[in-house]
């Protein structure tokens, strides 16, 4: 599982029954996220919100981890704003371009995910770890506030434990990340690609639509007040129930049969 896959590619592509996994590929540094890793990240989401045979993405790092974050000795060899700045957002087109494709993003998780690595995990719709999965905004420990994976980071648990998270820099283990909302199931690290790809077939089995309906709701009446969050749930859940997706599966209901999705 993960082992090292020799190639210039800092980004590896594999598509199969529907799922797209992505590999972060810089194994020899433990996959830290350079600004080749960034342009290729964001170049092949835009290809897959396109691509209607991709039902499922999944994002997984090669080697013994899923990413310490940033390179930073690449941002010490760049220290001046231009570089720098550009660099920052294009990470913030690379959470948000996972927010805004419509198929859901799985973060497969091993050993550490720090700083970018943990906004990363945030940043994903989903997110499977292995019980070796260790979670931490470290760039305190470096003088640099983790800013960034902040607004991931605290808007998939509550805002003390995301502030805590991100003034110590300390590490959470897996289980803690887990009972704090980080990530959804904790597995054996042998059971990782399975449990993976098991959460991934249980979404493809669902209509498209109506998953792709479902993520562009969900975010968007979270940012929101609530009268307007229910306003914005009123028009999407009318919509839904007029269209064939709804159609059909409460029809199989009633007359007491399998739905017949339009894939």
């Amino acid at each position: 599982m993960n082992d090292i896959v020799p190639s210039e590619a800092t980004l590896l592509r594999d598509d199969a029954d529907g799922i797209a996994t992505l590999t972060l590929n810089r194994p020899a540094q433990y996959n830290a996220i350079d600004s080749a890793m960034l342009t290729e990240l964001k170049s092949t989401l835009d290809e897959i919100a396109g691509d209607k045979l991709v039902r499922v993405v999944v994002i997984a790092g090669a080697g013994k981890a899923f990413s310490p974050g940033h390179d930073l000795k690449e941002m010490l060899a760049h220290s001046n704003e231009a570089f720098i700045g550009a660099m920052f957002r294009r990470c913030c087109e690379v959470m948000l371009a996972i927010r805004h494709i419509p198929q859901p993003v799985i973060a497969k998780v091993h050993g550490i995910a720090t700083a970018a690595g943990c906004q990363l995990v945030a940043a994903c719709d989903l997110a499977v770890a292995s019980d070796d999965a260790r979670f931490a905004t470290s760039g305190i420990n470096f003088g640099l506030f983790c800013a960034t994976p902040g607004v991931a980071v605290s808007r998939d648990i509550s805002r003390k434990r995301a502030f805590e998270m991100l003034l110590t820099g300390e590490f959470v283990d897996a289980p803690t990340a887990l009972a704090w909302g980080l990530v959804n199931r904790v597995v054996p690290r042998d059971a990782l690609d399975a449990a993976t790809r098991a959460l991934a077939e249980s979404l493809i089995e669902k209509p498209a639509r109506v998953v792709a309906l479902g993520k562009r709701f969900f975010y968007e009446q979270l940012e929101e007040r609530i009268e307007n969050a229910y306003r914005i749930a009123t028009t999407t859940i009318t919509q839904n129930m007029l269209g064939p997706d709804a159609q059909e599966g409460v029809g199989a209901f009633v007359e007491k049969r399998k739905p017949n999705w339009d894939r």
